[in-house]
């Protein structure tokens, strides 16, 4: 019976030991690193981060002064068109000429008002080749602006809103480097779980192959019961095929991680089973308050509220009274020859009031601004909602956090305990103490304690890692994240 139990002992060991094949080891914070260097979605993350610096710079560049150079050169024309004679009457006339202008003006939009101040310079020359007449026109300084008046002023808002949106894209940077560290620690674990798996397979098919050999020979010697026997083959086959399906299994979670990681070589990875529990503790009200402070989605309630109330103005500005005032003070002078042009200089004057006075629309601009309110309203509730949901998800899952903490506690101590006990009962079976049933309710409870250890490790760090997302705050460290 020794040399029985020996036996058994070594065919276990034989078990759990792998072919030599060239393999390398991650832990948990090696993959997530992996993840976050090499990832698609890291990538991504670096490409919209980028796309939103330059949107934001663009948006900056309409609040600083434009310098621009444009002209004509030249505008040739060969037509017969009708021309006014000085008696009142028309006559096509064969005309044949050419008209050059540059102009160089300066702008600056005033964001306060809405309105655009501008300075210029242009000149022009037309050429005259019937004639062979050439003529300048030159003004040499004019001064401008537009000011709308009562219209809705976008500059206004959008210097209200556009800051808030590039720093939500700050924040949502952030965040995605996080929600990256949470799918890597998914499949981190679906590969551990895969491994264990395996294991576990391997073990029990060949604990199953020596249990039913030597109840073959209880079976010769008629001290079991050929249902016994049937049922220990029936328990090996169906070991067989586990390995199988687990060998399946692990090939494909390898395949996951290795695509999410960025692994080109596609290794043949060992995960190394996370064996420290964080012991720091949550404050609710500190979670909260720092999810207020790191979150994207925060600033987008704020967002959204501004973005509302935008709506309304532009509906306001849009329906009443519109009024464009445009005035120009300049110098200005006409000659044959170009430096005459510039001698004796003229003044010139222009001030144009433009109005839109809305008559009759059959409530079109009432139906707009009701349209707008309303939209205003729906807005602010959804946002008061969302703010109570994101609120509440950030408290239940601290107070989750530390029920699977002592639950992962309690699974450590029920694995261990199965696995004791499955060892005892396999050595009692084998002396013939305990029943064929009782074996494999041993087998069974220490396979599930072991997958519900599993599951409780995952669902602890998975907790952890959602923590982190949603507060972007590190209470392990006691700092903000950032990347």
């Amino acid at each position: 019976m020794k040399y029985i139990l020996l036996c058994f002992t070594i065919l276990g060991m034989v078990a759990s030991v792998q072919p030599t094949i060239a393999q390398k080891k991650y832990n948990l914070n090696q993959v997530i690193d992996l993840a976050k260097q090499n990832s698609l979605g890291s990538i991504q993350a670096e490409n919209r981060k980028e796309n939103r610096f330059w949107q934001y710079n663009r948006y900056l560049s309409n609040y600083r002064p434009q310098l621009l150079l444009s002209g004509e050169l030249p505008n040739f024309n060969r037509t017969i068109s009708p021309i006014t004679l000085p008696d009142g009457s028309e006559q096509f006339v064969a005309r044949s000429f050419a008209q050059s202008s540059l102009e160089l003006s300066a702008s600056q939009v005033l964001s306060a008002t809405g309105g655009r101040f501008f300075v210029s310079s242009q000149l022009q020359r037309i050429d005259l080749f019937n004639n062979d007449n050439v003529s300048y026109a030159a003004d040499p300084l004019v001064i401008g602006f537009v000011q709308p008046i009562f219209n809705f002023n976008d500059l206004k808002w959008d210097k209200k809103i556009e800051p808030i949106r590039y720093e939500e894209s700050i924040k949502q940077y952030n965040e995605e480097f996080e929600r990256i560290a949470l799918r890597a620690c998914g499949l981190y674990f679906d590969l551990l779980l895969a491994q264990v798996s395996k294991d576990i397979a391997n073990t029990n098919r060949v604990n199953n192959d020596t249990i039913y050999r030597i109840a073959e020979g209880r079976y010769q010697l008629g001290k079991i019961a050929e249902n016994e026997l049937l049922q220990l083959e029936l328990g090996l086959v169906n070991s067989q095929q586990q390995v199988r399906q687990a060998e399946l299994d692990l090939e494909t979670a390898m395949l996951n991680l290795n695509t999410f990681i960025g692994n080109p070589e596609n290794e043949n990875i060992i995960i190394e089973e996370p064996t420290d529990i964080p012991e720091f503790t949550i404050n609710t009200e500190t979670a909260i308050a720092e999810a207020k402070k790191n979150r994207q989605q925060y600033l987008n309630f704020k967002r959204q509220r501004l973005e509302a109330e935008r709506d309304v103005a532009q509906a306001k500005g849009e329906s009443g009274l519109n009024v464009d005032l445009f005035g120009r003070f300049g110098l200005t002078q006409q000659a044959n020859n170009l430096p005459d042009t510039y001698v004796n200089l003229q003044d010139q004057q222009r001030i144009t009031l433009g109005f839109d006075i809305p008559i009759l629309d059959w409530g079109r601009q009432k139906a707009a601004i009701r349209t707008a309110l309303a939209n205003q309203e729906l807005v602010n509730s959804t946002v008061e909602q969302e703010e109570i949901n994101f609120e509440q998800e950030i408290y239940v899952l601290v107070k989750q956090f530390e029920i699977l903490r002592a639950q992962l506690k309690a699974a450590i101590i029920a694995d261990r305990v199965a696995q004791k006990r499955y060892d005892i009962s396999q050595q009692r079976y084998l002396v013939a103490k305990i029943s064929i049933i009782d074996l494999v309710t041993a087998l069974r409870d220490k396979d599930e304690a072991k997958r519900n250890y599993l599951q409780s490790l995952a669902e602890f760090w998975d907790a952890y890692y959602t923590i982190r997302m949603l507060t972007l705050y590190d209470f392990e460290r006691d700092e903000k994240i950032t990347y």
